[in-house]
């Protein structure tokens, strides 16, 4: 006998179904021989706390957190992580060997993952940058720009009292525009960033005039459902330089995976390959 556990984690979330993140893990446990498990787990928010508490004695290693649990659960965590705490949410959860739950936002790192690895080419302090939208998403990339150096980021978003509010809480390099003339200030800037999930399959279009893009600019869409967005078709046909939302699922999945199984897994086409299909 061997008191010897498996580990698992997995992916909390409400609906969860839909998640490609069982089969990213999964291809990674497999791809390493690794002894463990990655579940979907579709926990309603009133039974949330009582799930986290008890996952670590069923022999849970940590979880990912996705909607609608990312802002509640950072609540429930015994430690933060810095970035989280600035983000106001968090995606990875580390369940320590006394029970306690240490929550981190990988989302910042996954995006600039991607983004360097689709635009190698881009600097972040060439330029100004635009992003819309200034829900969860948007909060950590403004974070990430931010620590990246970015000089100035033009925020725009369909409810301006959102933007107003992320402005406040990141910044004096953050500017706030209108979303009826977010078209204007697409001319200058090195990056235009969608993380809203207008685009996604079964949401409306980003209906943003594209004119103002320059040949060279770096566009990239978080959505990765479809991967090539209308966002992402328009802009290559401006010449852009495209990044889709995929690279930045796969790579935020790294350092959890990291933690839970002991070992630093590839972002590869292979894997790509594994969770399209």
């Amino acid at each position: 006998m061997t008191d010897h556990r498996i580990p698992l984690a997995g992916v909390i979330g409400h609906p969860v179904a839909h998640s490609r993140s069982p089969a990213l893990h999964g291809h990674w446990l497999h791809r390493f021989d690794l002894s463990g498990y990655y579940i979907p787990m579709d926990v309603a928010p009133a039974d949330l706390e009582q799930v986290l508490r008890t996952l670590p004695k069923a022999g849970f290693v940590g979880a990912n957190v996705t909607v609608p649990h990312k802002e509640a659960a950072m609540r429930l965590a015994d430690h933060v992580s810095d970035r989280a705490s600035v983000i106001g949410a968090t995606n990875t959860l580390v369940f320590r060997e006394d029970g306690s739950i240490h929550a981190d936002n990988t989302d910042g790192y996954g995006f600039m993952a991607n983004l360097r690895e689709g635009a190698p080419d881009w600097n972040a302090k060439d330029g100004p940058v635009v992003v819309f939208g200034a829900g969860g998403a948007s909060r950590a990339v403004l974070h990430a720009l931010s620590e990246a150096g970015v000089p100035e980021i033009l925020l725009t978003n369909r409810t301006r009292a959102r933007a107003d509010h992320l402005k406040e809480e990141f910044g004096q390099r953050i500017r706030v525009v209108d979303w009826v003339q977010a078209d204007t200030v697409l001319e200058n800037a090195t990056l235009v960033v969608n993380t809203t999930s207008l685009g996604m399959q079964g949401q409306p279009e980003l209906r943003v005039s594209l004119e103002g893009l320059q040949p060279g600019t770096v566009v990239t869409d978080l959505v990765y459902a479809p991967l090539q967005t209308e966002l992402l078709k328009a802009a290559d046909a401006a010449g852009c330089t495209t990044v889709d939302g995929l690279g930045m699922l796969l790579h935020q999945a790294v350092p959890g995976f990291e933690r839970w199984f002991g070992v630093r897994p590839l972002v590869d086409d292979e894997l790509r390959a594994a969770v399209l299909a």
